[in-house]
């Protein structure tokens, strides 16, 4: 699976999955923090389509990266009123 936390290469496996969560917290609890930079909505009925731009990082981080950027594209369906996310994706650009 392929979600915020390290490794970027992605986790196999439910345990990996859950192991990889308690290091993102602790580096949020140490100033790590998620910015909006941009942010398009499409809505069609029942359907919605998001894609934003966000910093992500600590001051440190985001002041050695200024232009560093995570993608996030979101799926939405309306079920019975309400906005669920049917389909969430992150990625950063390829630094290689």
């Amino acid at each position: 699976m392929f979600d915020v936390p390290p490794p970027e290469r992605g986790v196999r496996g439910i345990a990996a999955y859950r192991e990889a969560w308690p290091p993102f917290f602790d580096w949020q609890r140490s100033g790590a923090r998620f910015a909006v930079d941009e942010l398009d909505v499409t809505v069609g009925g029942d359907v919605a389509y998001v894609w934003a731009l966000l910093r992500c990082g600590t001051d440190e981080h985001l002041a050695e990266a200024p232009d560093r950027r995570l993608r996030l594209t979101l799926g939405l369906r309306r079920e019975e009123g309400t906005w669920v996310v049917a389909h969430e994706h992150h990625s950063f650009t390829d630094r290689s």
